[in-house]
C-alpha cells in the first residue's frame, strides 16, 4: 500500500507534530511541526524538513546551522495526528546548542537544567 501524506490528520493550521529521535539510541530530540509538502519533501530527500510557524516557510534542519537531521523511519500514530521520526542527528538538535530540546526536568516543583550546550 503506497503512503500518502495527505491521509495524515492535520490541525486547522495544516499541521501536524513531528517528533524527532535519535535512531541509534532512542534519545527524543525535538519536536517541531510538518505540513503535507514538509513530509513529502523529507521522504523525497531524506532530509527532515519542518514547517516553520513563526516564519511561514520551510525548514530544512541544519541548512543553515549544519546540525542536519537525516530521515532514518518515518512512523505514525493510530490516530494519524502525530510522527515519530527515527533520525541521524549530526551536531546539537536544540537552538540552544543542546542534544536535545528536553534538557529541563521538574523535581520536586522545581527546574533542573540537565544538560550544557555542546561544544
Amino acid at each position: 500500500m503506497s503512503f500518502d501524506p495527505a491521509s495524515l490528520t492535520y490541525n486547522a493550521q495544516g499541521l501536524i507534530p513531528a517528533i524527532a529521535q535519535d535512531a541509534t539510541s532512542g534519545e527524543v530530540l525535538m519536536m517541531a511541526w510538518m505540513n503535507a509538502e514538509a513530509v513529502a519533501r523529507t521522504l523525497d530527500t531524506g532530509d527532515v524538513t519542518y514547517w516553520s510557524r513563526s516564519r511561514s516557510e520551510f525548514w530544512v534542519k541544519g541548512a543553515t546551522s549544519g546540525n542536519t537531521q537525516r530521515l532514518v523511519e518515518l512512523r505514525f500514530d493510530c490516530d494519524r495526528d502525530c510522527l515519530l521520526m527515527q533520525v541521524t542527528q549530526d551536531g546539537p538538535a536544540c537552538h540552544t546548542g543542546r542534544r536535545s530540546c528536553f534538557y529541563t526536568v521538574v523535581e520536586d516543583g522545581d527546574e533542573r537544567i540537565t544538560a550544557a550546550p555542546m561544544g
